[in-house]
């Protein structure tokens, strides 16, 4: 069998301008999406050349997990001082606690600066410099690869927020270490569930690809049980869930739980999507069950809401 030669494409030869070209590119759905693969963050696009006094910000996102602002700038030639400046300017006026640099290449100066920022910043902050770059084999349409050269060093930001949080409890660090515990417990049999940096509370969330609505895994010491909530929030919160009743309810029932629980919370700004199950999260030889079941599912979860969610 003969194999094809990869070929590399200069950049401008596909995207004359990054204004007119590029940033259009890749603010569509499924250019963004290969970009949140790469970086393992769901981003939703908000806006293009979003003013920030008299300058002009590429892309601007929302992070789908917790609606922080993301912004991107993008760069056809080699990193410079100038567009390092234009970030943190950007940054600030947006309030963007995420920051992604593309560019088709970076110099070890702007990389190391990068570095530098994830390592002096806390949890909240994320500093990512990626590379694009253009291949194809022989007549096949071209095929873009994003190299991540900097990203923020998520287990040396996680010690530091927990060597500092004096105030947390014996059961809150104890649920952290369940859901550390558990992401492990993903990667190692390849879910397609994506969790968040373990947090020290009650609950972790995983994005579905929209704002205003995220899966969440639960515990509670209380009542012995383990759950996942399909959480709709915002100020469309009881429309959505009405649209989401409309499309799924019947389907739900039977390609999801049967025992799945519908609550609309009336008295509350948000409904949700519950499904619980007896579990001590304490116990740690039971963790496997546990965790069997949340990754089941979870999977079940994302694979039926995420589609009918995504049109609305």
């Amino acid at each position: 069998m003969s194999l094809g030669r990869l070929e590399k494409i200069d950049l401008r030869t596909y995207w004359k301008k990054e204004a007119t070209d590029f940033t259009p590119w890749l603010a569509k759905e499924e250019n963004i999406q290969l970009l949140s693969e790469t970086i393992g963050i769901e981003l939703e696009v908000q806006s293009q050349e979003q003013s920030v006094g008299p300058f002009s910000a590429d892309i601007l996102c929302k992070d789908t997990m917790n609606d922080h602002y993301v912004l991107i700038e993008n760069q056809l030639e080699k990193t410079d001082h100038t567009h390092l400046g234009q970030l943190m300017t950007y940054a600030a006026g947006l309030d963007a606690v995420t920051i992604i640099w593309i560019a088709q290449k970076f110099t070890e100066e702007h990389r190391a600066a990068l570095d530098w920022l994830n390592r002096i910043t806390d949890d909240t902050f994320n500093f990512f410099g990626i590379e694009i770059e253009l291949f194809k084999i022989g007549d096949s349409k071209p095929a873009p690869l994003f190299n991540l050269v900097s990203k923020p060093n998520d287990w040396s930001k996680e010690v530091k927020r927990s060597t500092s949080n004096t105030s947390a409890s014996k059961n809150q660090l104890a649920q952290q270490n369940y859901w550390t515990e558990l992401k492990s417990y993903l990667e190692k049999n390849k879910s397609i569930i994506k969790m968040q940096t373990p947090p020290a509370q009650h609950w972790t969330n995983i994005t579905i690809g929209k704002s205003d609505f995220r899966i969440s895994a639960t515990v509670s010491s209380r009542d012995k049980t383990i759950g996942i909530w399909l959480n709709i929030l915002g100020s469309n919160a009881k429309e959505n869930f009405d649209k989401l009743y409309e499309a799924g309810y019947e389907k739900s029932i039977d390609e999801v739980n049967h025992d799945l629980n519908w609550d609309r919370m009336e008295r509350r700004k948000m409904c949700a999507v519950i499904l619980k199950t007896t579990g001590d999260f304490s116990d740690t030889n039971d963790w496997d069950n546990q965790f069997e079941w949340l990754k089941t599912n979870l999977e079940k979860y994302y694979k039926f809401f995420k589609p009918i969610i995504m049109k609305f």
